[in-house]
């Protein structure tokens, strides 16, 4: 797409990971599409009906907010397609993932600058389904924050899961963990191709108060 990329599973009608980079803003947001939009790309061809009374939000993996105001008007059109959509529990999708987001988008990149997100589901053996749908509920999300090696400072990272029940008013350094754990959970081997000994360095570490997280984990949400 054009703000993001995205590898989806058709057998979980999800996507298994998303990932965007994080610039200077340069376009205001635009008004969000009324819907969401099937994804002719895809098999499943999950339906924006699909998501109505299940109790579940229809939660953007690509924002709309970061992907609009970097990238322009068509590519945020992109993140309502069905192909970013996973399903949420409201209390997630609108408090704690939010406030997550918009930390992104405005604290962090203040602070450090261009850097890459990578976000997704993670499911448990034997996931249920949305009702009246095939589509499968995660148990949890992930978040990870590369901000690559520059001259002047090293490479840091930062990783978050959410469960779906995850508290709405939580500090947001109570849900950091590391690379590492998020691939044992997802089964994904995240920036295999980094050289062994940085990889290693980079998956295993907790470092939020290098991204300044302790100033603004305690934010309340938007909504």
């Amino acid at each position: 797409n054009q703000g993001y990329m995205v590898e989806y599973s058709e057998s979980l009608e999800n996507p298994l990971w998303v990932t965007y980079k994080v610039t200077k803003a340069k376009y205001k947001s635009g008004k969000r599409p009324s819907g969401f939009t099937s994804d002719w790309r895809s098999y499943q061809q999950v339906k924006h009906v699909d998501y109505t009374g299940s109790g579940y939000d229809r939660g953007h993996m690509a924002p709309n907010y970061v992907i609009a105001s970097r990238y322009g008007l068509a590519a945020q059109k992109e993140t309502f397609l069905m192909t970013n959509i996973s399903p949420q529990k409201p209390k997630l999708n609108q408090k704690s993932w939010q406030r997550l987001e918009e930390v992104i988008a405005n604290d962090f990149y203040e602070w450090h600058g261009d850097f890459w997100v990578t976000t997704g589901p993670i499911f448990g053996d034997n996931p249920k389904s949305l009702k009246n749908s095939t589509v499968k509920i995660p148990k949890a999300f992930y978040k990870i924050l590369i901000k690559p090696t520059t001259p002047q400072t090293p490479a840091i990272a930062l990783a978050f899961i959410f469960a779906q029940n995850a508290k709405p008013n939580a500090s947001l350094m109570e849900f950091v963990t590391t690379i590492d754990e998020i691939e044992r959970v997802t089964g994904i081997d995240f920036f295999a191709d980094l050289e062994d000994d940085f990889e290693d360095r980079i998956e295993s570490s907790k470092t939020p108060e290098a991204w300044r997280l302790q100033e603004v984990a305690k934010r309340p949400s938007r909504y």
